[in-house]
């Protein structure tokens, strides 16, 4: 039986120097092996390709197809009209001219799904004395007295290593002895993020709270009753009308997910606004125990919280920053490594906490192959589509054992915002999709800067373009998240103007 090849990933850890034994004085190493990501360069999944050419021709049919019929219906009626009524400019010709007109336009708009806008969005700046450095971190756990030397020690190897700098921010109650997960603190650390957000997007954007018809708010681990968006709803008087959604444990990819059914339901509200705040509550997911896999969300996750307001009214694209382009979700959850990848469960003494599998980065690669193999056909340009399709049918011949032509996806973007997990994993898909350095610097310079701020990381990345006046009129700007079940959602903005926000941003300071 054949062997299936698989991508081994191997870690070297320096233990220092041997105190006692018969290699007492030398230095010791650990070698670890693990399954790493799947290389993407190497094989395509047919499954996913016939999935992104579904989307691509049922999206052109409104594109090409429905402007041509209604031509060929407006030809047929000209035609009855020049033949039954006589050719005078009189009164009745001009007006019966124009309730065609009227009706052929809107046909065409009613049956052609309107775009999606990305009028701005506002990401929550915590106060200075939540900031905390790597060095205090491991202070303040080893007297909040919740972890033994064995607990403390991993954290400190994971911080040093995880590509998170010193000015991320964390609440300090988790660091109390004896600390216990509170409804109330919960609560209130979620009106903190929530309402700074949303207070700066208001700001922003002097959209009327009364004005917003639809409101989704996504948080993986606190789910309260009342639930967060009717603590909104409440905050701000929002309209008695209101459709509310609150989406839960759906981990860091829910900020796309809660994207995808603001777009839906805009066009079954048409002209509305929707808003969407993407939070993770801290308090709810720090892990007090040395349960070493529940500890690695507390070296990683940091305060953060967004705001997007969307609409699809016709008179807001001249408002808007980006236009929605594409959307493509992929579920992993019927694998059941997959499905157990990243869970909530208790350790051996009650504590609560996130468990993130060994095997997650593996698990997440194949949900990203997946994901970019689905969403190149609606990304790739015609000349790449044409190598890529040609390859496909040669690929289907009897006898023909050629690799599929790989896609060069820097040409699909001028811009990536990929979650700014950890730096191991941003480095893994930098080399496995080839991106350059520039690609990868919103990434690299958010979890640095703001750490794993869950689903609203990947808005402070695009605010980091913003700052830095990267973002051109058409620029296409790609934005990658990955979440427990398994999933890996990505969504694609063309930039509709040129955008250069200092103003009500949280990267302010740059220049």
């Amino acid at each position: 039986m054949a062997r299936r090849k698989e991508n081994l990933s191997p870690e070297i850890e320096n233990r220092g120097v041997e105190n006692s034994g018969p290699y007492a004085g030398s230095p010791t190493f650990f070698v670890r092996v693990r399954r790493g990501l799947p290389d993407f360069l190497s094989s395509v999944n047919l499954k996913y390709v016939k999935l992104g050419y579904g989307y691509l021709i049922n999206h052109g049919f409104y594109i090409a197809g429905l402007p041509i019929l209604l031509v060929i219906f407006g030809t047929q009626i000209w035609k009855l009209t020049r033949d039954d009524f006589p050719l005078k400019y009189d009164l009745m010709n001009i007006i019966f001219f124009f309730v065609f007109l009227f009706l052929f336009v809107y046909i065409y708009l009613d049956l052609t799904p309107r775009s999606t806008y990305l009028i701005d969005f506002a990401c929550y700046l915590p106060p200075n004395e939540l900031k905390i450095t790597n060095e205090e971190y491991i202070e303040l756990a080893k007297k909040s007295g919740q972890f033994n030397d064995k607990a403390i020690e991993f954290q400190q190897r994971v911080l040093k290593n995880s590509g998170i700098g010193n000015e991320t921010y964390l609440p300090r109650v988790i660091f109390r002895p004896n600390f216990k997960k509170d409804l109330r603190d919960g609560r209130e650390e979620a009106a903190s993020f929530m309402f700074g957000a949303v207070d700066e997007l208001f700001a922003t954007t002097r959209v009327r709270p009364k004005d917003i018809r639809i409101l989704i708010v996504n948080c993986g681990v606190l789910n309260t009753t009342p639930s967060l968006s009717a603590m909104l709803i409440n905050h701000y008087k929002l309209s008695h009308r209101i459709q509310s959604f609150n989406l839960g444990g759906m981990g860091c990819a829910a900020g796309i997910t809660a994207i995808d059914l603001a777009n839906d339901l805009l066009n079954a509200y048409p002209s509305s606004y929707a808003l969407v705040v993407s939070t993770e509550i801290i308090s709810f997911t720090w892990y007090g125990g040395n349960e070493l896999e529940l500890l690695l969300p507390n070296c990683f996750l940091r305060i953060g919280a967004a705001a997007v307001l969307l609409s699809n009214g016709l008179l807001d694209r001249w408002r808007a920053k980006y236009q929605l382009k594409q959307l493509v979700r992929t579920h992993k959850g019927t694998d059941d490594r997959s499905f157990r990848s990243i869970q909530l469960k208790e350790d051996i003494e009650g504590k609560l906490g996130l468990s993130v599998s060994k095997d997650v980065i593996e698990i997440g690669g194949h949900a990203l192959k997946a994901n970019i193999t689905t969403l190149s056909p609606l990304v790739l340009p015609v000349s790449e589509q044409f190598h890529f399709f040609k390859s496909l049918l040669l690929m289907n011949r009897k006898g023909n054992s050629s690799k599929p032509y790989i896609p060069n996806y820097n040409l699909a973007f001028e811009h990536v915002c990929i979650l700014a997990t950890s730096k191991k994993v941003l480095d893994k898909i930098q080399k496995n999709l080839d991106l350059s350095d520039e690609y990868m610097e919103a990434s690299r310079m958010t979890l640095e800067r703001f750490g794993n701020t869950s689903s609203s990381s990947i808005w402070y990345e695009l605010a980091y373009l913003e700052a830095k006046g990267r973002i051109k009129n058409g620029d296409r700007v790609w934005q990658l998240a990955f979440g427990s079940g398994f999933k890996c959602n990505s969504v694609v903005w063309k930039a509709v103007r040129n955008v250069r926000q200092l103003r009500r941003n949280p990267w302010s300071w740059i220049n």
